[in-house]
């Protein structure tokens, strides 16, 4: 089928109401001179989101799934549906500061013989600086390192918590660096594509790593993955809100996910031997009273993947 529209912007919503309206409101007022469709894959929302969409932005091909069915999945549901040539996957924590659309639909169109297979851009949080943006393809040796580091620091922490000392200040803070070109992966906040076979993510994955394994397969098939000059984009990090305690926010649903999205990763694209070591060194994590009730019912998932 010939695409109809220049780009489909797919938008997953998941409880994020008012981050949503703001991150439609940049799409609708920052895009011109390009073609383009918003889709809103709803998770099941009850926090109003779906009747705002409704009611206030009727342009937008909304899709009810009633049910948390994971990024990746909801995703590809807003894939099905989408009509142009390209799709821009853009987290409902973004907003557009300029056309950046349309910059990323010039800069694909210009450099057609380039074999690309996603773009991204520098994304800044809400104080303007620098956040995540790219990452390196995980290796065995590297994931299992980090996670008997994590490990040791995490129960130190849990010690320390124990007795009443201020943990607040342990974490380091990330800094990022603005870099321009080729990397081995474009963070699933800002993910521009083409719309084809390569644009669909593994449903396997519920959350996190999904972005990360869908563009191994584009590397494996020497399409390139970069980040480019031109797009503003502000990327909140689920509101900047929820400063918890270090310690108890590795109890979260999130944490959660990522830990068994990262045994399945291993699983399927590093090595099977690795992937049981991460699953003796999470469940020795979730051990920890602080995680352990809201860990325990992800016991069979984990050791099922």
């Amino acid at each position: 089928m010939t695409p109809s529209l220049n780009v489909s912007v797919i938008i997953v919503s998941f409880n994020t109401c008012e981050l949503l309206r703001n991150c439609l409101k940049s799409v609708f007022e920052k895009t011109t001179e390009v073609s383009f469709e918003v889709i809103v894959s709803d998770n099941g929302s009850v926090d109003g989101s779906v009747e705002m969409v409704k009611g206030e932005f009727p342009q937008v091909v909304l899709i009810e799934n009633n049910a948390n069915l994971g990024f990746g999945t909801a995703n590809n549901r807003g894939l099905d549906v989408a009509k142009g040539e390209f799709v821009f996957y853009l987290n409902s924590d973004t907003l557009l500061l300029n056309n950046a659309i349309k910059v990323f639909y010039d800069y694909w169109k210009k450099h057609e013989n380039e074999s690309f297979g996603a773009l991204g851009c520098n994304l800044v949080d809400a104080n303007g600086m620098l956040t995540e943006s790219h990452g390196k393809f995980p290796e065995s040796k590297k994931l299992l390192k980090k996670m008997a580091r994590h490990l040791l620091a995490f129960y130190a922490k849990c010690v320390l918590k124990f007795f009443g000392c201020d943990i607040s200040g342990i974490r380091p803070v990330p800094v990022y660096e603005r870099y321009i070109g080729d990397v081995d992966y474009v963070v699933g906040a800002d993910l521009f594509v083409k719309n084809s076979p390569y644009a669909r993510f593994d449903e396997n994955f519920f959350l996190y790593y999904e972005e990360t394994d869908m563009q191994l397969r584009m590397k494996n098939d020497g399409l390139r993955r970069s980040l480019i000059e031109g797009p503003s984009v502000i990327h909140l990090v689920r509101g900047g809100k929820n400063k918890i305690d270090d310690v108890l926010r590795y109890g979260s649903f999130s944490i959660i996910q990522s830990e068994i999205s990262k045994v399945r990763y291993t699983k399927k694209n590093l090595s099977g031997i690795s992937a049981i070591l991460l699953k003796f060194m999470i469940s020795l994590h979730w051990m920890s009273p602080y995680v352990f009730k809201n860990a325990r019912k992800f016991y069979r998932k984990l050791w099922s993947v």
